[in-house]
């Protein structure tokens, strides 16, 4: 797993934390911002992001979906159970997918980013 996501479980529950001023996902922020302006992309807007991808691509992982974005991170939370670790896991390969697959994310913004609830 990339350095910019890791995944966390424990007896309160399972957790997948995104540090967004990691050099590479600083950096692909920092272009979204220039191809979208309301892209300013602090845990804030990731957690919109996200939101709006997972809608349109994975909407099982948003049931049961807590998060805590923050300035330099993004953290979402389920609670401890078999379901959910598979929903843990497949979300941080989602975001592992998007930040290697960077296009996406550009296109994403540019294409269907007055679709996206940013902050």
């Amino acid at each position: 797993m990339a350095d910019y996501v890791k995944t966390h479980e424990d007896e309160r529950y399972l957790a997948v934390w995104f540090y967004n001023e990691d050099e590479k996902p600083l950096a692909i922020g920092e272009k979204m911002y220039a191809l979208n302006p309301d892209a300013y992309m602090n845990g804030y807007n990731w957690e919109a992001l996200f939101n709006y991808y997972l809608g349109k691509h994975a909407p099982e992982l948003l049931e049961g979906l807590d998060s805590d974005p923050e300035a330099g991170s993004y953290a979402a939370y389920y609670k401890p159970s078999e379901e959910n670790r598979k929903k843990m896991e497949k979300f941080a390969e989602i975001i592992t997918y998007l930040i290697e697959n960077e296009d996406v994310l550009y296109r994403l913004v540019q294409e269907e980013g007055c679709e996206i609830e940013w902050d």
